[in-house]
């Protein structure tokens, strides 16, 4: 098990939080945002990285109306989960690499990076109290491994070769890639279209499929980009980040929007039966 404290890098709220929802109702949707904001060996490259995408996400949730609360994964307590658990739903953001203790593998894993032990046992039970609760659940890239672990799936801790999902030496991080979408998938009816272009950056992803899960989303080269579960209302899973603002404005439209859509029906369900 990594037993690294978390690195003196760390996202400030200002960076990543926008102005405005101050000026959103209070009886706007709430979106719980759960994500590191630092993380062990956290280097210039990925902190610039994570806060760019963690600001992106928020910036949806407010374009779309809604209202955030972070939940810092890296220093999360009780009072984190219960906040999250007052939301109307939960999104999972990306991050360093899970602990590959939590689903069976022994030694260490190449090219590892920003392994929390600690994060990743907290987000398991978030995920855990999310899909108890019902609420809406969007989980990307860790947050989708994350998902798949909590429910006994296991991850590729490193894929071989890794071209089409990450960019290579001396290359950017991030790179357009493609996949196709399952039908009958809620992320196929969320985009349009079989085939989508989206952004990838991951040198892991989910193996064997968790026992309740669907595969949504699938690589050319067959590593599963994405996962869903059906008994739930909704509870999806991309590995790609719909966030980066370097991918389709309309397919991140698109998917924070049904977020946020599904975060309204619960809210006014909620509210029928009080």
């Amino acid at each position: 098990m990594n037993t690294e404290i978390p690195g003196d890098l760390m996202l400030g709220l200002e960076e990543i939080i926008p102005e405005g929802f101050e000026s959103l109702s209070p009886e706007a949707p709430l979106v719980a945002v759960v994500v590191s904001l630092t993380f062990p060996g956290m280097t210039g490259e990925s902190y610039e990285i994570m806060r760019d995408f963690t600001r992106s996400a928020f910036d949806q949730l407010l374009e779309n109306g809604a209202r955030a609360i972070l939940i810092d994964s890296s220093a999360a307590s009780p009072h984190s989960a219960i906040a999250a658990g007052e939301a109307d739903a939960v999104l999972f953001l990306g991050g360093g690499d899970v602990d590959g203790a939590l689903y069976g593998l022994r030694g260490p894993i190449p090219k590892a990076y920003g392994v929390d032990r600690k994060a990743d046992e907290f987000c398991i039970d978030m995920i855990h109290r999310t899909l108890g609760k019902d609420q809406p659940l969007l989980a990307i890239c860790r947050g989708s491994q994350l998902f798949n672990v909590a429910l006994g799936g296991t991850l590729v801790p490193d894929i071989v070769p890794s071209a089409l999902h990450q960019g290579q030496a001396g290359q950017p991080m991030f790179l357009d890639e493609s996949v196709t979408l399952a039908g009958g998938s809620k992320i196929r009816a969320i985009l349009g279209s079989e085939r989508v272009t989206v952004r990838s950056g991951h040198h892991q992803a989910v193996d064997k499929v968790a026992p309740g899960l669907v595969v949504s989303a699938v690589a050319d080269d067959g590593i599963i980009e994405g996962v869903e579960h059906p008994g739930y209302t909704w509870a999806v899973a991309v590995q790609w980040h719909p966030e980066d603002r370097d991918g389709s404005d309309e397919d991140r439209r698109a998917i924070f929007g049904a977020l946020v859509a599904q975060a309204v029906l619960r809210r006014r369900q909620l509210a029928r039966h009080m």
